[in-house]
């Protein structure tokens, strides 16, 4: 599978609560000590001027985000995507579009712990922002945002919400469970 930040390793392991040491409070885990945004601070710099409409092909933690999410590290990719969503002040299109990707990833999250009406609402708000942004689109913009397609979004996060019990129950190992979906932005490369 494509890798959209290939310099960036991936963690050795997917946390899934309670089954794996946190990977940022508990000092076993894969993150421990690296700096992670706290509520409340904005973090400085790059991040935070990044557009996803213009800038999304140059922000590194957007990307890694991306391919976290596609090979399963769904509480990774959530985590990742909330600060950029602090950054951006939590409100606007942008922010709305970050925090339906931190659905779903936590969609993906309550998959891995067996939990279906999780799946199902993560991924059913999910579905609501995706379509809030699309119909909030500027003028003369193609109803992406981030490299990705909006309505193939809305489709997919439909699909989670309206198959979470299905999703949980075919899941024969459920800490290697995986959604059925994969983000791919166009034009990249």
């Amino acid at each position: 599978m494509l890798r959209l930040c290939p310099d960036r390793p991936l963690p050795p392991y997917s946390y899934v609560p309670g089954r794996l040491p946190h990977p940022i409070s508990d000092p076993a885990g894969h993150s421990y000590g690296l700096h992670v945004i706290s509520p409340g601070e904005v973090q400085q710099g790059p991040v935070a001027s990044v557009s996803l409409v213009s800038g999304w092909k140059v922000s590194s933690d957007y990307l890694f985000g991306i391919d976290l999410f596609n090979h399963g590290f769904y509480w990774e990719a959530h985590e990742t995507w909330e600060q950029l969503w602090i950054a951006c002040g939590r409100s606007g299109r942008e922010a709305d579009f970050l925090k339906g990707l931190i659905k779903l990833a936590a969609a993906g999250v309550k998959m891995r712990e067996g939990r279906p009406i999780g799946v199902q609402r993560h991924a059913s708000r999910a579905r609501e922002l995706f379509q809030l942004v699309s119909e909030n689109m500027i003028d003369g913009h193609t109803a992406s945002l981030g490299g990705l397609d909006l309505s193939a979004l809305c489709d997919a996060a439909e699909k989670i919400s309206t198959n979470a019990n299905s999703i949980v129950d075919d899941s024969d190992d459920r800490l290697t469970a995986a959604l059925t979906l994969y983000l791919v932005p166009k034009d990249v490369g």
